[in-house]
């Protein structure tokens, strides 16, 4: 069983937030819970809750199509971070210069899965 969340628009550089990313990559999702609370990243609540999305999802599909769910059997098959847009804003700067601050957001995407799945394909 595979399940999927993301999070877009993310007010977080997708370079920090990547740093947080590569600490759960591949481990089992109670975890990759584990080690997000405890990170002390500011990006790892908006992932801690990306993951705590998908395996709710994972729980709402194995209900409905009937099949036993056990959450301690989760783990992160797929994580990553890609660039959102980035807003554009202006300083000002000595003799009527203008100095551009890019604000740049990010796109997270967690897949957790069950082993099984994986050793079906």
């Amino acid at each position: 069983m595979e399940a999927k969340a993301s999070a877009r628009h993310l007010r977080v550089t997708p370079m920090k937030a990547r740093r947080v990313v590569n600490l759960i990559r591949g481990k089992q999702a109670n975890e990759a819970l584990a080690i997000l609370k405890f990170a002390p990243q500011a990006a790892s609540e908006p992932v801690f809750k990306v993951v705590q999305s998908a395996v709710a999802n994972a729980r709402v599909l194995a209900d409905r199509d009937s099949i036993a769910f056990n959450e301690n059997d989760l783990y992160i098959r797929e994580i990553f971070v890609d660039d959102g847009p980035t807003m554009k804003r202006f300083q000002p700067r000595a003799q009527g210069r203008a100095f551009q601050i890019k604000k740049r957001t990010s796109h997270v995407t967690v897949v957790v899965a069950t082993p099984e799945k994986e050793e079906a394909r």
